[in-house]
């Protein structure tokens, strides 16, 4: 340790005793002009003092204005040289002291000039088809060479006259054009320092304006409030401003004139006919300006400016209307009264009213004047601009003229009016008579009279038939009198309708009539329809009248049955006498028929359910208030034998194909209005009538909606909305989702659905219940067919009944699978077995039984429904033919022990199956052998076979006969299946089991549940 201190302290002696040493960092410097650099003097050894001097000798001092210099510390010295000049070269000496020791370093400084773009402006405008001289000035030393780009390349000299590269740089372009346009590139070059800069000069060329008018020549309208355009259209670079003159005065936006933002539009407000003349439009941009001449022409509408009324009396020689009307061009005048038009000349065969006109003004002279010249003139000024009309009344003085019905119907009790229609002029005073007496009397007191200014009204109301009879109208004025004779008449009950025709339905019938003969003098209020049976009381219904009225619907009727009918109308004085009887028979109701087998076999009875579909309604329709709303009614039909659900409504235009989206409505409905229709389009309008066992036939009725009564605005169009394709293609998107999450949730809850099937068919996962043939052909008819209707399991529960005889094995009754027993089994499990998704559209019904020894048997309609799970009926094995089944028997309708369902889809696999075959089973009526012969027509399965997976007889064929969507009756067994293509509640009949269509996790009831 004491050798390595005095080591150090030697080599601390040995440095401060060694020169002092001074190095500038750099060694030499080149600075251009106008840019700063330092200078770093660094001092091995101990200085005191570190001091710079310039070219001149002279000490550099601290804080100098462009020359700085800084201490950092005992061993370093900076020289700072801020924006270097030509002035500031030279050598820059570092001297570095210590006592009288001293040391010092040197560095020269140049200065030069680096390329600096002086002048070169950007952008630079040219106007086309000037000389361009595009300036560039470089500075620099040594100086620079100077090459113009344009678009990438150099520019060629000597290859195009055009351009000139001048002594100072600048790039001449010779009648400069459009298309020289766009960005130059000023590229200087030093080549002793291998320097380079370049200058973007961007170059813009202006057009000239060019300027066309819209049109030359511009007509409008004086006095009538409306606006003069005139327009034009200029082009240039840059966009020219536009304005307008008129008579050398420069147009301004005021309350005359309007101008649009570029000036192009001219809008002259209120024309008047001083406006008219010629107006200029100016273009002007930086490259000049151009004019252009629109002449407005200015029209005057044509305005009536004299006419004269005129008073005449009857019978008078003549009398002349006169018309006067300006206008340019000049109008020409023509009259009219009421629907006749007068022209030039004379207007009839007896010359009495003949047309004068000259320039201006117009006359209608009338000649030997009658009362219906009186009234309103139209005179007509009109020229190619427009026209006006102004009345000119003609009054005309005559004596009272009366006009009316004659003849006026009443009846006793019943007030009546008679009018007595005056024309007159002046006005005539009216006075009522009869037999001479002016009415009313002081002994009349059911008479009373009302006045207006054309018409005397006399309201009578008879007490007897004395009050029946004649009555006088007398109307007087200042130009003379008139009467007239007016009778009073008795009213009589209407004459009977003729029926003639009688269209009948199974509870309806449509009656078709024409109208009485006679009315009796006053209207049809209602006709009475009456209906009976033969030898029974009359039912009658009345129906308000109306114009085409010629059908009456009656409604309520028992099918298959004969009816008698007959009518009568009804006015204000009473019921008339009512038609002859028509006689009619209403027609049957469709059948669908389900039969069954009962023990014993020779006794078979048969079941008949009225089911079928309702007949289509009668349509007609009702224009509503607008043209394009229409409302159709429809009468209800046969109801095929069950209450009509609701009604299924859709319509469409007849020219597209896509149908209105159907309209759902409920069974009291009897008439849909259609709002929105297109105008003047032909409609075809569908109705259909749904019960539980299906729909009708549409009814079909066509109809054109009348044609648009306005204009519709152009602005209607710019209205929103998704066309009627989205919508259908949106309502198909969500009807599929819900399908799809209709179809997950059946997948994840009850194990069934269109996944649970592509699950069985594609996945490999077992299905439910054994591997049986009938099962397995099940799923190729629902792969074959792509239906969604939902899986139907059918469950059988098995009752254990002891052997009365006690030692014997156990019995099997109609709840016992057809197989062996276990010999340990205490109980006997129930059969389940899964239905596979029907291929039938629609809902079959299949009934089946079998012959069996024992006295019980049992019939069962299934009935599978894409509505809704419902309750089924049992499909019962064929038990064994023993006599133990006889005695049984005596226990099969106490109260059984009801085992455990068992879903057989959880049954262990038992190796090599032997699938069950079915063989074609005769009827219990003609199979000699009964029971046993039955039984044997099926094939036994293998002893290895686990018995519990078996299902024999009806009980196996069950699904593939609710499968196979066939409608054509299966004999099998004694069955006669028929699909009568309904969804009607299945029928049991004597069963003494509980089937159960549920889904695959917990039955489902609906209310219509049948039990033996």
């Amino acid at each position: 340790m004491l050798q390595i201190r005095d080591l150090i302290w030697g080599l601390l002696f040995v440095g401060c005793a060694a020169a002092i040493q001074v190095q500038i960092i750099p060694t030499q410097g080149e600075i251009s002009v106008g840019e700063s650099k330092f200078f770093l003097c660094e001092v091995v050894g101990d200085a005191k003092d570190i001091d710079w001097y310039a070219p001149s000798g002279e000490k550099i001092l601290p804080n100098m204005p462009d020359i700085s210099v800084n201490r950092a510390d005992e061993t370093m010295s900076t020289l700072t040289i801020y924006h270097a000049s030509v002035d500031t070269a030279g050598i820059y000496k570092c001297v570095a002291k210590s006592g009288d020791k001293e040391a010092q370093a040197t560095v020269q400084v140049k200065i030069f000039q680096k390329i600096t773009f002086a002048s070169a402006p950007s952008p630079q405008e040219f106007n086309e088809g000037d000389d361009a001289d595009i300036v560039c000035n470089v500075v620099s030393s040594p100086p620079p060479t100077i090459i113009w780009k344009h678009k990438g390349s150099k520019i060629q000299v000597a290859k195009d006259v055009r351009y000139k590269i001048m002594d100072n740089g600048h790039l001449q372009i010779r009648g400069i054009k459009k298309i020289d346009e766009g960005m130059y590139n000023c590229e200087a070059r030093v080549m002793a320092r291998g320097e380079i800069d370049f200058k973007m000069i961007k170059v813009v060329v202006n057009v000239l304006p060019t300027i066309r008018a819209r049109l030359s020549e511009v007509n409008a309208t004086a006095d009538i409030g409306s606006s003069a355009l005139l327009a034009c259209d200029a082009d240039g670079f840059p966009e020219p401003t536009v304005t307008w003159a008129h008579n050398n005065i420069v147009l301004e936006t005021g309350d005359k004139y309007s101008l649009n933002e570029d000036g192009s539009e001219l809008v002259i407000k209120d024309v008047k006919k001083v406006d008219e003349g010629d107006y200029t439009c100016i273009a002007k941009n930086k490259a000049g300006e151009k004019a252009e001449e629109v002449s407005l022409n200015v029209f005057v509408q044509p305005k009536i400016t004299y006419l004269n009324n005129q008073t005449a009396s009857e019978f008078d020689e003549q009398v002349t209307l006169t018309c006067e009307a300006l206008g340019d061009p000049t109008p020409t005048i023509s009259w009219s009264f009421e629907n006749r038009v007068f022209t030039e000349g004379e207007q009839s065969l007896d010359r009495n009213i003949v047309v004068r006109s000259h320039a201006r003004v117009s006359s209608l002279t009338l000649k030997n004047i009658v009362f219906t010249y009186a009234g309103q003139y139209l005179c007509t000024a009109s020229n190619s601009i427009g026209q006006d009309n102004q009345h000119i009344y003609l009054e005309v003085r005559y004596a009272p003229k009366i006009q009316g019905r004659v003849t006026v119907y009443t009846w006793e009790g019943n007030a009546a009016n008679i009018s007595c229609e005056v024309e007159a002029h002046p006005g005539a005073s009216v006075v009522w008579f009869r037999d001479g007496l002016q009415l009313p009397s002081a002994n009349t007191t059911n008479m009373k009279i009302y006045n207006t200014q054309t018409v005397s009204y006399l309201e009578i109301t008879p007490d007897s038939q004395n009050d029946f009879g004649s009555y006088n109208c007398t109307a007087t004025n200042a130009m003379g009198t008139d009467s007239k004779e007016f009778l009073l008449i008795q009213a009589e009950v209407p004459s009977s309708p003729e029926i003639q025709q009688v269209e009948p339905f199974s509870s309806t019938a449509v009656v078709a009539f024409e109208e009485p003969d006679s009315m009796g003098g006053v209207p049809i209020i209602k006709y009475k329809v009456e209906w009976r049976l033969p030898g029974q009381d009359w039912t009658g219904s009345e129906h308000d009248a109306n114009d085409e009225m010629t059908t009456i619907t009656i409604v309520g009727l028992k099918p298959e049955t004969t009816y008698e009918v007959k009518m009568s109308a009804i006015n204000g004085k009473g019921e008339g006498e009512s038609s002859p009887a028509s006689t009619f028979k209403t027609e049957p109701v469709q059948y669908s028929f389900t039969i069954s087998s009962e023990i014993p076999t020779t006794i078979a009875a048969t079941t008949m359910a009225i089911k079928g579909e309702p007949s289509a309604p009668i349509l007609e329709v009702k224009v509503q208030d607008r043209g394009n709303t229409l409302k159709v009614n429809w009468i209800k039909q046969d109801d095929g034998g069950s209450p009509i659900k609701h009604y299924l409504v859709r319509y469409k235009a007849k020219h597209v194909s896509d149908w209105k989206p159907e309209i759902r409505l409920p069974h009291y409905s009897e008439y849909v209005t259609l709002n929105g229709l297109d105008w003047n389009t032909e409609y075809e309008v569908h109705v259909v009538a749904e019960n539980q066992q299906g729909k009708s036939e549409p009814a079909i009725i066509s109809f054109r909606t009348a044609t648009d009564p306005t204009t519709i605005p152009d602005a209607m169009d710019g209205g929103s909305g998704l066309g009627t394709g989205a919508i259908v293609g949106i309502l198909i998107v969500v009807f599929f989702l819900l399908l799809l999450g209709v179809d997950v949730t059946c997948y994840f809850l009850n194990k069934c659905g269109l996944l649970m099937c592509i699950a069985v068919n594609f996945c490999g996962k077992a299905g439910p219940g054994a591997k049986s043939k009938d099962i397995e052909e099940g799923k190729a008819a629902f792969t074959k067919d792509e239906s969604k209707e939902p899986i139907v399991e059918v469950r059988t529960e098995e009752e254990h009944t002891p052997n009365q005889g006690g030692g014997g094995p156990t019995e099997p009754n109609e709840t016992t699978p057809l197989t062996e027993p276990e010999p340990a089994a205490a109980d006997t499990t129930s059969t389940v077995v899964n239905l596979l998704p029907c291929t039938a559209t629609n809902s079959v019904a299949e009934s089946f039984s079998t012959a069996q020894s024992s006295p019980a048997s049992e019939s069962t309609t299934l009935t599978t429904s894409a509505s809704s799970p419902t309750k089924a009926a049992p499909a019962n094995s064929s038990p064994k033919n023993s006599p133990a089944a006889q005695s049984s028997s005596l226990n099969a309708n106490t109260q059984p022990d009801v085992g455990p369902l068992v879903d057989l889809s959880d049954t262990p696999k038992v190796p090599n199956p032997t699938p069950l075959v079915s063989e074609p089973v005769s009827t219990p009526s003609t199979n000699a052998d009964g029971p046993q012969s039955q039984r044997d027509a099926v094939k036994a399965p293998d002893s290895t076979q686990n018995k519990d997976s078996q299902v024999d007889g009806p009980t196996k064929d069950a699904p593939n006969i609710l499968c196979t969507g066939s409608t054509t009756p299966a004999q099998n067994d004694g069955k006669t299946v028929k699909d009568d293509n309904t969804k009607g509640q299945t029928e049991v009949k004597n069963a003494t089991d509980e089937v159960k269509t549920v889904p695959n996790e917990a039955p489902q009831t609906n209310g219509n549940e049948s039990k033996a």
